[in-house]
């Protein structure tokens, strides 16, 4: 949802290249290309600190002003090193109020499954088509006393209002299991037992 902490404020910018994208990084800076609606590509940079924040949140909506003007942007790719971590680029699309889109939502599991069994995510994110200014920051999967063998696919979620399912309904996304381990120790006192049994037959 758009609100005072997601207003940034976004600079044109005119320099290109990699030398320019150093210096702007190190004026505390991320370039950026705004994207859709059939316009053409606009670059702008943005606060690096302020909006590195807003990335802690999966599918951040910014409130971008663009020389005094609202511009309501969906990020859709972070570029970052991969030794250094830092953000080195951003791809921004241009979103509507009211307009749905179709977004990667994260799944965040709670709750114990049953004891001695482990709950296991085979997907991380579920794909939902929701309002562009109304993504919910995860889909919430409740665990709680799940028995082996139990099975949660994407048509079991209870999607927030307005959201629509944009996954096959049959997708499996959570799997309660007894872990190979504990099995292999179960197994191993079976046969200790049958050996135990065996030896005290033929000792009568």
């Amino acid at each position: 949802m758009a609100d005072e902490s997601n207003k940034v404020v976004a600079e044109v910018r005119d320099s290109f290249g990699k030398g320019a994208a150093r210096k702007i990084r190190a004026a505390g800076k991320i370039p950026a290309v705004i994207y859709g609606h059939g316009t053409e590509p606009a670059h702008v940079t943005v606060p690096a600190h302020q909006v590195g924040l807003l990335l802690r949140k999966a599918n951040a909506v910014l409130d971008l002003d663009i020389a005094g003007k609202s511009q309501l942007v969906l990020v859709k790719d972070v570029q970052k090193d991969p030794v250094l971590q830092i953000i080195e680029h951003l791809d921004l699309i241009v979103i509507k109020s009211g307009e749905k889109v179709a977004v990667e939502v994260p799944v965040h599991v709670q709750g114990e499954s049953y004891p001695g069994t482990i709950a296991v995510l085979e997907v991380n994110t579920l794909r939902l088509e929701v309002e562009a200014t109304h993504i919910p920051e995860n889909i919430v999967l409740d665990v709680e006393g799940a028995v082996e063998g139990t099975q949660f696919h994407a048509k079991d979620f209870t999607l927030p209002k307005g959201a629509t399912l944009a996954e096959d309904e049959d997708l499996l996304i959570l799997n309660v299991l007894v872990p190979a381990a504990a099995r292999g120790d179960e197994d191993e006192a079976g046969e200790a037992a049958a050996e135990s049994e065996a030896s005290a037959e033929a000792a009568e």
